[in-house]
């Protein structure tokens, strides 16, 4: 299964590699945004979009909204694995 996580682009590293930094939950990270600029979209034209990054590849852009609703998802997904965690380790 591929999970994307959303990502901000914050920053164009160099636009010659298609290099960018998105910002995950507060975690900056160098990726690849080859596959979301293009079709009349300039590199500066991703700044502050949001994507869903997997890999270290923007694969789409996404919209805030669903950034957030994701983001939210995967964190309550995450608290359940924890919990999941915790009641195996008290059997």
């Amino acid at each position: 299964m591929c999970v994307g996580i959303p990502g901000q682009i914050v920053e164009i590293v160099d636009a010659a590699t298609d290099t960018a930094t998105v910002e995950i939950g507060g975690i900056r990270r160098a990726i690849n945004i080859s596959c979301v600029v293009g079709d009349g979209r300039s590199h500066a034209d991703c700044l502050g979009e949001w994507v869903l990054v997997h890999v270290g590849f923007a694969m789409s852009r996404i919209d805030e909204q669903e950034a957030i609703k994701t983001l939210e998802l995967l964190q309550a997904l995450g608290e359940m694995a924890e919990e999941m965690r915790l009641m195996q380790d008290n059997r």
